[in-house]
């Protein structure tokens, strides 16, 4: 099981999401949290200035974030609209 922790720009984009978005964010949030392998078809290993990062895919939403194998922690970036968030 890992811990999540936010940056604080993530948490105010999460924050501006309607309610629905972010009731499907925080579920998919769990499920990265419980067994990130459960959704290893919507992460994406990222290349060059987002390099050592990776990107979960929640419908039209991405977020960026780090994992810490080590320390068992998840490092929410930022959290936006595909179209917006590189």
């Amino acid at each position: 099981m890992y811990k999540l922790y936010f940056e604080k720009e993530a948490e105010k984009e999460f924050s501006r999401l309607p309610k629905h978005i972010q009731k499907i964010i925080k579920d998919k949030l769990y499920i990265l949290s419980q067994n990130p392998k459960l959704l290893k078809n919507n992460i994406k290993t990222l290349k060059g200035k987002y390099k050592g990062l990776k990107r979960l895919r929640v419908g039209k939403f991405r977020i960026i974030f780090k994992e810490k194998e080590k320390e068992l922690i998840i490092l929410m970036i930022r959290i936006a609209h595909r179209g917006e968030v590189y």
